[in-house]
Protein backbone atom coordinates (compact mmCIF):
# COMPACT_ATOMS: atom_id res chain seq x y z
CA UNK A 1 0.00 0.00 0.00
CA UNK A 2 1.34 3.39 -0.99
CA UNK A 3 1.58 5.90 1.82
CA UNK A 4 1.93 9.68 2.09
CA UNK A 5 3.81 10.68 5.19
CA UNK A 6 3.66 14.00 7.01
CA UNK A 7 4.98 14.92 10.41
CA UNK A 8 2.45 16.43 12.80
CA UNK A 9 4.75 16.44 15.83
CA UNK A 10 7.00 14.27 17.86
CA UNK A 11 4.68 13.27 20.61
CA UNK A 12 5.33 9.78 21.94
CA UNK A 13 5.30 9.38 25.72
CA UNK A 14 7.01 6.65 27.69
CA UNK A 15 5.70 4.68 30.63
CA UNK A 16 3.99 1.34 30.20
CA UNK A 17 0.26 1.56 29.70
CA UNK A 18 -1.50 -0.47 32.36
CA UNK A 19 -4.90 1.22 32.67
CA UNK A 20 -8.16 -0.73 32.86
CA UNK A 21 -10.78 -0.60 30.12
CA UNK A 22 -14.39 0.45 30.57
CA UNK A 23 -17.28 1.79 28.52
CA UNK A 24 -18.66 5.30 28.77
CA UNK A 25 -21.23 7.44 26.99
CA UNK A 26 -20.92 11.04 25.81
CA UNK A 27 -20.81 13.27 22.75
CA UNK A 28 -17.99 11.27 21.13
CA UNK A 29 -19.43 7.86 21.93
CA UNK A 30 -20.40 7.03 18.35
CA UNK A 31 -16.76 7.24 17.27
CA UNK A 32 -15.75 4.13 19.19
CA UNK A 33 -12.77 6.02 20.58
CA UNK A 34 -10.34 4.48 23.04
CA UNK A 35 -9.08 7.22 25.39
CA UNK A 36 -6.32 7.24 28.03
CA UNK A 37 -5.33 10.25 30.14
CA UNK A 38 -2.58 10.84 32.72
CA UNK A 39 -2.24 13.64 35.27
CA UNK A 40 -1.21 14.12 38.89
CA UNK A 41 -4.67 14.85 40.23
CA UNK A 42 -4.15 18.52 41.07
CA UNK A 43 -5.89 21.54 39.62
CA UNK A 44 -4.63 22.32 36.12
CA UNK A 45 -4.31 26.08 35.70
CA UNK A 46 -6.17 27.68 32.79
CA UNK A 47 -4.38 30.59 31.19
CA UNK A 48 -2.82 31.42 27.86
CA UNK A 49 -1.78 28.35 25.88
CA UNK A 50 -0.43 27.73 22.41
CA UNK A 51 -0.89 24.54 20.39
CA UNK A 52 2.33 23.48 18.68
CA UNK A 53 3.98 20.54 16.98
CA UNK A 54 7.07 19.40 18.85
CA UNK A 55 8.86 19.52 15.50
CA UNK A 56 8.95 23.27 14.65
CA UNK A 57 9.40 22.45 10.95
CA UNK A 58 5.74 21.44 10.76
CA UNK A 59 4.30 24.56 12.41
CA UNK A 60 3.22 26.14 9.11
CA UNK A 61 1.95 23.00 7.41
CA UNK A 62 -1.68 22.63 6.37
CA UNK A 63 -1.92 19.25 8.06
CA UNK A 64 -0.80 20.61 11.42
CA UNK A 65 -3.15 23.58 11.11
CA UNK A 66 -6.15 21.30 10.58
CA UNK A 67 -5.39 19.16 13.60
CA UNK A 68 -4.43 22.13 15.78
CA UNK A 69 -7.84 23.73 15.18
CA UNK A 70 -9.57 20.67 16.62
CA UNK A 71 -7.45 20.80 19.79
CA UNK A 72 -7.71 24.59 20.10
CA UNK A 73 -11.50 24.39 20.01
CA UNK A 74 -11.54 21.99 22.95
CA UNK A 75 -9.02 24.00 24.97
CA UNK A 76 -11.07 27.17 24.45
CA UNK A 77 -14.19 25.35 25.59
CA UNK A 78 -12.40 24.33 28.78
CA UNK A 79 -11.39 27.90 29.62
CA UNK A 80 -7.94 28.37 28.09
CA UNK A 81 -7.06 31.50 26.13
CA UNK A 82 -5.55 30.06 22.96
CA UNK A 83 -2.58 32.08 21.71
CA UNK A 84 -1.89 32.18 17.99
CA UNK A 85 0.64 33.72 15.65
CA UNK A 86 4.08 34.35 17.12
CA UNK A 87 2.94 34.41 20.75
CA UNK A 88 5.01 32.30 23.13
CA UNK A 89 2.78 31.37 26.05
CA UNK A 90 4.13 29.69 29.18
CA UNK A 91 1.70 26.81 28.68
CA UNK A 92 2.01 24.80 25.50
CA UNK A 93 0.03 21.86 24.11
CA UNK A 94 2.17 19.59 21.93
CA UNK A 95 0.24 17.38 19.56
CA UNK A 96 0.71 14.36 17.33
CA UNK A 97 -1.68 12.80 14.83
CA UNK A 98 -0.81 9.41 13.36
CA UNK A 99 -2.67 7.30 10.82
CA UNK A 100 -2.07 3.89 9.33
CA UNK A 101 -3.65 0.55 8.63
CA UNK A 102 -4.37 -1.67 11.62
CA UNK A 103 -1.33 -3.78 10.71
CA UNK A 104 0.97 -0.73 10.52
CA UNK A 105 -0.22 0.64 13.84
CA UNK A 106 0.12 -2.71 15.58
CA UNK A 107 3.71 -2.89 14.42
CA UNK A 108 4.37 0.12 16.66
CA UNK A 109 3.22 -1.70 19.80
CA UNK A 110 5.09 -0.81 22.96
CA UNK A 111 4.59 2.94 22.52
CA UNK A 112 2.76 4.19 25.59
CA UNK A 113 2.00 7.28 27.59
CA UNK A 114 2.31 8.53 31.13
CA UNK A 115 3.03 11.78 32.97
CA UNK A 116 6.73 12.11 33.63
CA UNK A 117 7.83 9.88 30.76
CA UNK A 118 11.25 10.93 29.52
CA UNK A 119 11.87 8.58 26.59
CA UNK A 120 10.07 7.24 23.59
CA UNK A 121 10.18 10.07 21.09
CA UNK A 122 9.58 13.61 22.40
CA UNK A 123 11.24 16.43 20.52
CA UNK A 124 14.96 16.46 19.78
CA UNK A 125 18.26 16.10 21.61
CA UNK A 126 16.83 13.70 24.15
CA UNK A 127 13.39 15.29 24.19
CA UNK A 128 12.22 13.20 21.25
CA UNK A 129 12.42 12.34 17.55
CA UNK A 130 10.31 13.03 14.49
CA UNK A 131 7.54 10.45 14.30
CA UNK A 132 4.85 12.00 12.15
CA UNK A 133 1.69 10.58 10.67
CA UNK A 134 1.29 7.94 8.00
CA UNK A 135 -1.72 8.69 5.82
CA UNK A 136 -2.84 5.73 3.70
CA UNK A 137 -3.40 6.47 0.02
CA UNK A 138 -5.34 4.12 -2.24
CA UNK A 139 -6.53 1.99 0.67
CA UNK A 140 -8.79 -0.98 0.04
CA UNK A 141 -12.42 -0.35 1.03
CA UNK A 142 -12.40 -3.24 3.50
CA UNK A 143 -9.21 -2.04 5.21
CA UNK A 144 -9.39 -0.58 8.70
CA UNK A 145 -7.60 2.74 9.17
CA UNK A 146 -6.43 3.61 12.69
CA UNK A 147 -6.10 7.27 13.69
CA UNK A 148 -4.43 8.31 16.93
CA UNK A 149 -4.31 11.79 18.46
CA UNK A 150 -1.98 12.48 21.38
CA UNK A 151 -1.67 15.71 23.35
CA UNK A 152 0.69 16.83 26.11
CA UNK A 153 0.10 20.04 28.11
CA UNK A 154 3.26 21.34 29.73
CA UNK A 155 5.13 24.44 30.83
CA UNK A 156 7.39 25.90 28.20
CA UNK A 157 10.08 27.07 30.63
CA UNK A 158 10.93 23.72 32.21
CA UNK A 159 8.83 21.15 30.25
CA UNK A 160 6.94 20.13 33.40
CA UNK A 161 3.94 18.07 32.28
CA UNK A 162 0.50 18.88 33.73
CA UNK A 163 -1.61 16.51 31.62
CA UNK A 164 -1.31 14.18 28.68
CA UNK A 165 -3.52 11.79 26.83
CA UNK A 166 -4.13 9.72 23.75
CA UNK A 167 -7.29 8.83 21.81
CA UNK A 168 -7.63 6.31 19.00
CA UNK A 169 -10.36 5.22 16.58
CA UNK A 170 -10.70 2.77 13.72
CA UNK A 171 -12.68 3.40 10.53
CA UNK A 172 -13.04 1.63 7.22
CA UNK A 173 -11.02 3.12 4.37
CA UNK A 174 -13.09 5.55 2.32
CA UNK A 175 -15.40 6.56 5.19
CA UNK A 176 -15.29 10.09 6.70
CA UNK A 177 -13.49 9.07 9.89
CA UNK A 178 -10.68 7.49 7.87
CA UNK A 179 -9.67 11.05 6.87
CA UNK A 180 -7.38 13.04 9.15
CA UNK A 181 -9.56 16.14 9.51
CA UNK A 182 -12.84 14.52 10.60
CA UNK A 183 -10.95 12.00 12.71
CA UNK A 184 -9.06 14.78 14.52
CA UNK A 185 -12.34 16.55 15.34
CA UNK A 186 -13.85 13.39 16.83
CA UNK A 187 -10.70 12.40 18.70
CA UNK A 188 -10.16 15.85 20.22
CA UNK A 189 -13.75 15.83 21.51
CA UNK A 190 -13.23 12.39 23.02
CA UNK A 191 -9.83 13.20 24.50
CA UNK A 192 -11.03 16.30 26.35
CA UNK A 193 -14.42 14.94 27.36
CA UNK A 194 -14.90 15.15 31.17
CA UNK A 195 -11.47 16.80 31.43
CA UNK A 196 -9.07 15.96 33.00
CA UNK A 197 -10.51 12.45 33.14
CA UNK A 198 -9.50 9.56 35.34
CA UNK A 199 -5.74 9.20 35.34
CA UNK A 200 -4.28 5.94 34.13
CA UNK A 201 -7.56 4.43 32.95
CA UNK A 202 -8.39 3.52 29.37
CA UNK A 203 -12.02 4.28 28.52
CA UNK A 204 -13.76 2.96 25.44
CA UNK A 205 -16.35 5.42 24.11
CA UNK A 206 -18.88 3.61 21.92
Amino acid sequence: MKKRIFEISTLVLALSLSGCASTSGGSAASAGASVTRFHLGGEIARGEIRVEPANPDRANSLEFSQVAQSVERELSRLGWNVARGNARSEQVALIRLEQGSREVMRSRSGVSIGVGGGTGGWGRSGVGVGVGATVPVGSRSNELIVTELAVRIQRRSDATVAWEGRAEIEARAGTPLASAGPAADRLAAALFQDFPGESGRTIRLR
